[in-house]
């Protein structure tokens, strides 16, 4: 069953598979994504026992709410598909969908609001301001990309309820508990920012920092040393590189579809690993 993500995010991992897959354990117990965003490596291998989290809770409301009211989002995305795209209806959608952020009101209709507000928000970016409530402008788009993408949705429902997916929406380091020898992980994190300009971080009010990421780096390790195959991406830069320094290190070109500068849209990243696999390399 062909799966693709359901929403635009960056940082999105669908144009590094062709690196990723080849590096991918032939064999794990449980498979764990605790930055799962558009969820492009999930769907791609789609494992039969995966924990998947993200501390952005208004996207994890969509993964649960698609796993448990499908047939209600749909017909609620119909309707919302039916209203013109123009500024004043994105910003009546918009404070409709921040009162409910408000109120903590992560139901299905705010599931729906979050997946018509990325298709017709500027580049698809998921921003929040200091209070946590969603600021990114209109895309100016008359005829915006379908939201309403039927087929796609009710096969990730049927994924998630014919498998045992289990779905998070907390920091990182509440899931890693539930990492046991010969689980394993994708850390797909906010990356390093390659400028004070570049730092796009903001996916909620609480932003990834450098301690955070001196943190995750010393997770991988202790994982490392409890038997867990590990995998985790970033931006190809000193600081990333000497975190991680003792681990298998590879460059890959990848676009970078934030920068409004389309020549600064190519860059190195890097894919990191504890383990080698000589037939997938």
């Amino acid at each position: 069953m062909k799966l693709k993500p359901f929403v635009q995010w960056a940082g999105g991992k669908r144009q590094l598979l062709k690196h990723l897959l080849p590096m991918i354990p032939h064999s794990y117990k449980v498979y764990h994504e605790p930055f799962v965003g558009g969820g492009a490596l999930l769907f791609a291998i789609q494992p039969h026992k995966a924990v998947i989290n993200d501390s952005n809770k208004e996207l994890m409301n969509c993964y649960k709410q698609i796993k448990y009211n499908c047939q209600e989002l749909c017909e609620l995305l119909t309707e919302h598909e039916s209203i013109e795209n123009n500024r004043e209806n994105y910003e009546d959608l918009r404070d409709t969908f921040n009162q409910k952020i408000i109120s903590k009101a992560y139901d299905v209709e705010m599931a729906s609001l979050f997946l018509v507000l990325n298709k017709r928000c500027f580049n698809g970016l998921y921003r929040v301001n200091s209070k946590g409530l969603f600021n990114t402008p209109w895309n100016k788009e008359i005829k915006p990309a379908t939201v309403n993408d039927q087929d796609n949705l009710k096969n990730i429902s049927k994924y998630f309820n014919d498998n045992d997916i289990r779905i998070f929406d907390t920091d990182f380091i509440n899931v890693l508990s539930l990492v046991h020898e010969d689980d394993f992980v994708f850390f797909d994190s906010p990356y390093v920012p390659l400028s004070e300009t570049a730092n796009f971080d903001s996916y909620t009010k609480n932003k990834f920092t450098e301690n955070d990421h001196k943190t995750l780096a010393k997770f991988y390790k202790k994982l490392d040393n409890n038997g867990v195959k590990e995998i985790i991406t970033n931006h190809n830069t000193a600081f990333v590189r000497e975190l991680y320094a003792k681990y298998n290190i590879t460059e890959v070109l990848a676009q970078r579809s934030i920068n409004c500068d389309t020549k600064k849209r190519v860059g190195k990243e890097i894919i990191i690993t504890n383990f080698k696999n000589c037939e997938n390399l």
